[in-house]
C-alpha cells in the first residue's frame, strides 16, 4: 500500500524584484574630469574650423551660452580666491581678440570701461 500523501501549502514562487530605474543624474554626476575633456574637445574643434576659416564656427546661440558658463565658471574660481588668468601664457588668443572679446562682454552686461576702472580700484583686482 502506498503512504497517504501529505497536503502541503503550494507556495507561491518568489518573484525576483523588479529593477528599479537608475536615479536622474545629477549635475554632480558629471565630473569636473569629464567636463574638461569635453570643454577641451570643443574648444579644439572650434580652432580648427577657425582655422579652415570659418568664422561662424558655431551657432550665435552656442556661443552666448558657452561664453555665459565659462564666465560664470571663471568668477566663481576667482571668487574662492584662486588665482588664475582666464587664457594660458601659450594661449593663441592675441591682443585685439582679447580686447574685442572684453569689449564685447562689457557691453552686453551694459558697463563701460570706467566702470570695469572703479571695481578694479574698490577691491584691488587689477
Amino acid at each position: 500500500m502506498s503512504s497517504p500523501r501529505v497536503a502541503t501549502a503550494s507556495r507561491p514562487a518568489k518573484r525576483p524584484a523588479p529593477p528599479q530605474p537608475a536615479p536622474p543624474a545629477s549635475d554632480d554626476t558629471l565630473s569636473a574630469d569629464a567636463l574638461s575633456a569635453d570643454a577641451k574637445r570643443i574648444a579644439a574643434e572650434i580652432e580648427q574650423a577657425l582655422a579652415k576659416g570659418e568664422t561662424n564656427a558655431i551657432t550665435l546661440e552656442a556661443l552666448q551660452a558657452l561664453m555665459a558658463a565659462v564666465c560664470r565658471d571663471y568668477a566663481a574660481q576667482v571668487e574662492a580666491g584662486q588665482e588664475v588668468l582666464p587664457l594660458g601664457l601659450l594661449s593663441s588668443v592675441i591682443p585685439i581678440e582679447a580686447m574685442t572679446t572684453a569689449n564685447g562682454l562689457l557691453r552686453a552686461v551694459k558697463l563701460a570701461v570706467l566702470d570695469l576702472d572703479l571695481w578694479q580700484n574698490r577691491t584691488g583686482r587689477c
